[in-house]
């Protein structure tokens, strides 16, 4: 495999985001190796919350809710996926499957022993992190989905979905920063825009990104169906606590917060939350407010209760 690392530079004196880079060394299934790059701020000792990012954002988006997760004592532990912010990027569009983004971030889980684990995640983030509860029930705690979903490709996955997955592969420059900006409610700076096109030095480091739309389950027949039927098995009896907390402003996901709530046990009972003007990124728009909603979820569900 052909990897492409984004030179560190790229990554110095962005706005609010102080935080230490670390590193692992994955072996991939198919021979090689990947360095993945993580954030893991606040006390070692302390359960974690596992923040997923999605297409075509990195850790950068999950800024505004360190802090507020942080300093209520929260171990908060956000990688970047492969093909994204700071870890590495395999050069062929075929190098990324969805199989192969749920093991890369499944031997994250693995490397780093975590367990009482807190999941946040958003887009791409719940189709991964989803599947990873699902596969791993005894190592998470409690689940946080906002503006995601687990597809099977059983049912159509909406006009708003499908424009974006055309766009997606015809437009000659997939500028993640200006994509990011369209799917906010609030108006981004250059140097924010800029922090979320830092990853990617020119297009050929843009290949996770522009195939991430295509790995999004859409016919039942879709290689990645079977296992997110299978995952969906285990989350239609899953009662530990569940909460949503989607935003007012996403089409792409509008209304999947009431079918996890129907599906899901564990969502009988939560504080099942909307975000106001919050777009699809809602940690760009309502970052501090998302966060204060997961600690009050975690506060409110602790282990044992």
């Amino acid at each position: 495999m052909d990897v492409l690392r984004t030179p560190d530079s790229r990554f110095e004196n962005l706005p609010d985001y102080p935080f230490k880079p670390n590193y692992l060394t994955l072996d991939d299934s198919e021979g090689g190796q990947l360095r993945v790059h993580y954030l893991d701020e606040g006390p070692a000792d302390a359960a974690p919350v596992l923040l997923l990012h999605g297409e075509p954002s990195w850790s950068y988006l999950y800024r505004k809710m360190i802090p507020t997760l942080v300093a209520a004592g929260h171990r908060v532990i956000a990688p970047d996926l492969v093909g994204f912010g700071r870890s590495d990027k395999p050069s062929k569009r075929t190098d990324y499957t969805y199989q192969r983004h749920v093991d890369w971030m499944q031997a994250v889980l693995d490397q780093l022993k975590l367990t009482n684990i807190t999941l946040v995640c958003q887009d791409w983030g719940g189709l991964i992190g989803l599947r990873l509860a699902a596969e791993n029930p005894d190592r998470f705690a409690r689940v946080v989905a906002a503006n995601t979903m687990l597809p099977t490709g059983d049912h159509n996955p909406g006009d708003a979905f499908k424009s974006w997955q055309e766009y997606s592969q015809k437009t000659p420059e997939f500028a993640a920063g200006a994509i990011i900006s369209r799917a906010t409610t609030t108006e981004l700076s250059p140097a924010v825009i800029a922090a979320y096109d830092a990853p990617y030095p020119d297009e050929s480091y843009k290949e996770g990104a522009r195939q991430f739309p295509l790995l999004v389950p859409t016919t039942p027949d879709d290689p990645a169906a079977e296992r997110n039927r299978a995952a969906w098995q285990v989350l239609m009896k899953w009662n530990k606590p569940f909460l949503t907390a989607f935003s007012d402003s996403d089409p792409i996901t509008a209304g999947g917060d009431k079918l996890l709530q129907k599906l899901i046990p564990g969502t009988q009972g939560q504080a099942h939350t909307t975000i106001v003007n919050g777009g699809h990124f809602l940690q760009e728009d309502q970052g501090e407010k998302l966060a204060e909603v997961v600690v009050d979820f975690i506060a409110a569900n602790p282990e044992d209760g």
